[in-house]
């Protein structure tokens, strides 16, 4: 098997219901997203997948949905609120918006959905909250 990282940076707002900290308030990230990919047959020129293909599959799809948004879980009590304030900012989720869960999102949805049909396999997922912080989803 054969595969390569490409990561990507972008920054969005959240708070973690729940939280028994400072992640409970309304803050946000500078995040940064790894992506690794594998294939067990190169293509013709021989790459796992071309870097660039990765950016427009997989990083465009975080700018478009994540990057400078809001992420509150849908059962978060200050969600109709938020939207209230800024109705195209907020990104409702199923889940709480923590690293992991957001690692294990982009691993198990969005990976197989934007990489379908390529051959290629999104294997893990790191997301990165801080420089000293990241959380790691794998299949």
């Amino acid at each position: 098997m054969q595969s390569v990282r490409r990561y990507h940076d972008f920054s969005c707002g959240h708070r973690v219901v729940g939280h028994e900290g400072a992640c409970a308030h309304i803050h946000g990230h500078n995040y940064r997203v790894y992506f690794y990919c594998s294939t067990t047959t190169l293509d013709q020129v021989g790459r796992v997948i071309d870097f660039g293909a990765i950016k427009v599959l997989l990083c465009d799809w975080l700018e478009q949905n994540w990057d400078h948004r809001f992420l509150a879980f849908e059962e978060d009590p200050m969600l109709e609120g938020l939207r209230a304030l800024d109705p195209d900012g907020i990104v409702a989720m199923p889940f709480n918006p923590t690293a992991e869960n957001l690692a294990s999102y982009l691993l198990e949805v969005v990976g197989p959905t934007k990489l379908a049909g390529t051959g290629i396999v999104l294997y893990r997922v790191e997301v990165e909250e801080t420089r000293k912080c990241s959380a790691l989803a794998e299949l």
